[in-house]
């Protein structure tokens, strides 16, 4: 009985449920507690729960083993129903205390193991400062938003393209399209080989060298003396242009605690959102008033000084390689070739570079297809990025031709509208998951909200597509493009946010095969639009992909109420 008592306090009900158990129980149990005594309960009773799990977690691993506490409190049991919902808007409104952080492995020379030099080691990188973090955070957000601008900076352009390197404007746009396509492609290589590179050699050096290596393409693209060249040369920016996005997450897991990470992840997430919104609208006003081959110079100018700011002033983020080459170091000067870090299995097999590499690279795509809770969400997401670029590449045509718009109108109407959006509602979800995530945490807390908002999504593609197809007053399908940015946002956000909690350990793995799976479709859905558009109108078209919208409105669901079962399942990484 007072397990139960517990477990209510614990679950967050409300003062009805008290009262109705207590009334059940007049003749043995005392009366309900008070407001402020409930408080001080809830307190107690989550620091019991903490101490048990952090005590069961000390007998089934290693004691020198990292991120205890975060997985604790990341796999317990999911209890995604009514009655928690509603402790989740009591949540909201009582604002609970942060979980404890995560204990820090010591080193213990005596047995030949090395880590950190204590629990506040500012070497540490969960124990930087706070003005040292968001200033990391904000490098990485700002690189973050100008790859995907890069991204679809050149998709009003496509005529402008077909005109260039064909002679005939109307003849070749299929192919003209294709630096669009190929730039996401270059998103779904890249990740394959940059995260367990990260993972071996550390984020900051992987990162910057990605970095450069995007600005280097720029300048290819702007230079481009053919179309087959422009084709080669996108494919390598986009390599060099998804290192921030399969990487950033992971600096993200490295430097962020669990009741901070909702809002670190929001602004990051602001770039992949809102820069491919921005691109065609600026890439618009460039290719019609001073050339497409501007756009690369435009970005170039941006990204330069983004570049060299994390290279010199960010750090290396990596705890793992921080202490292998704080190991690599004692070994020499200790003259104690026994050393090992602390966060290597002592019982493992020693594995050599090239091992670890080929394991890293086989990671992601294990993950994607060995996870039933990654490929699904990662499937979702995909859709909805593919018909994102899909829509850049056809709105601008579609509007010309039935309504006669100049490419600038076009897509300065539309897109300046939804950017307005995306900052409002962006606002509001870091206030939403930071409040989350305070108390005992679970991943799946993430994302009910996720049901409500994938149900906007299909309403965009019926409402655009019959809009356009009847030609009515041109502010209908610009207004129907509103719903499915609100939609993006609400769906896309707390997912991301819940792979990289879901997969603490392997975070940017994760997030790799995430960024692989959507890329692809990104970089070929578009190119079948024409097509489709051709074969159905733009009135069954566009319901077509509402049809499928619909059928991908459970996953999110269906994540929140069976995900901690999924987490569960071990994968042979």
């Amino acid at each position: 009985m007072r397990d139960g008592k517990e477990k209510d306090v614990e679950a967050g009900w409300g003062s009805d449920a008290t009262a109705q158990h207590s009334h059940e129980h007049a003749e043995t149990e005392p009366p309900p507690p008070s407001l402020s005594d409930r408080d001080s309960i809830e307190q107690e009773v989550l620091t019991e729960k903490l101490e048990r799990g952090r005590s069961r977690q000390e007998r089934k691993t290693d004691p020198y083993e990292e991120d205890v506490v975060e997985r604790v409190l990341s796999r317990q049991p999911s209890q995604i129903t009514t009655r928690t919902r509603r402790s989740f808007a009591s949540s909201r409104r009582t604002k609970l205390p942060p979980p404890p952080p995560a204990p820090i492995p010591v080193s213990d020379l005596d047995n030949g193991v090395v880590g950190w030099e204590s629990q506040d080691d500012p070497e540490m990188p969960m124990n930087f400062s706070a003005k040292r973090k968001w200033t990391i955070v904000g490098f990485v957000a700002a690189i973050t938003f100008l790859t995907p601008f890069a991204s679809t900076i050149l998709a009003p352009a496509i005529g402008f393209l077909a005109e260039d390197f064909s002679g005939n404007g109307e003849a070749d746009l299929t192919m003209a399209s294709f630096p669009i396509s190929i730039y996401l492609l270059g998103y779904a290589v890249g990740p394959l080989f940059l995260s367990p590179l990260s993972e071996i050699y550390g984020r900051h050096i992987v990162l910057s060298s990605a970095n450069a290596f995007f600005c280097v393409w720029l300048i290819g693209c702007a230079l481009a003396p053919s179309l087959n060249a422009l084709i080669v040369f996108r494919f390598l920016t986009g390599v060099g242009g998804s290192g921030c996005l399969t990487i950033g997450g992971g600096i993200i897991a490295d430097i962020i605690p669990v009741h901070q990470r909702g809002r670190a992840i929001t602004i990051w997430m602001l770039g992949p959102l809102i820069g491919p919104t921005i691109g065609p609208l600026i890439g618009a006003f460039v290719a019609q008033d001073i050339g497409w081959r501007w756009t690369g110079w435009i970005v170039l100018a941006a990204s330069v000084p983004m570049v060299v700011a994390i290279a010199i002033l960010s750090q290396e983020t990596n705890a793992r390689v921080l202490i292998q080459r704080k190991t690599d170091r004692l070994r020499i000067e200790l003259n104690r070739p026994d050393l090992r870090s602390v966060y290597v299995d002592a019982n493992a097999a020693p594995q050599s570079k090239s091992m670890v590499l080929a394991r890293g690279l086989t990671r992601p795509l294990k993950m994607l297809f060995l996870s039933p809770l990654l490929f699904s969400l990662s499937l979702y997401i995909a859709f909805c990025y593919g018909v994102l670029y899909l829509l850049f590449n056809t709105i601008p045509l579609v509007f010309q031709d039935q309504y006669g718009f100049s490419l600038g109108m076009t897509m300065g109407i539309g897109y300046g509208v939804s950017l307005a959006l995306f900052n409002y509602i962006s606002d509001r979800t870091v206030i939403r998951l930071t409040a989350a995530n305070h108390g005992v945490y679970e991943p799946e807390m993430r994302l009910p909200d996720c049901v409500y908002f994938a149900c906007l999504l299909p309403l965009t593609f019926f409402w655009y597509g019959w809009s356009a197809y009847a030609q009515v007053h041109w502010i209908s399908p610009i207004l129907s493009l509103l719903p499915f940015g609100l939609g993006l946002v609400g769906v896309w956000q707390p997912i991301q946010a819940y792979i990289i909690d879901a997969f603490p350990e392997y975070a940017a793995s994760a997030l790799a095969a995430f960024t692989v799976f959507r890329s692809v479709v990104a970089a070929f859905l578009p190119l079948a639009g024409p097509k489709m558009y051709d074969a159905l109108g733009l009135g069954w078209g566009n319901s077509l992909l509402g049809f499928v919208a619909i059928a991908l409105i459970p996953v999110p669901a269906l994540i929140c109420k069976y995900g901690a079962r999924f987490r569960a399942q071990k994968l042979n990484l």
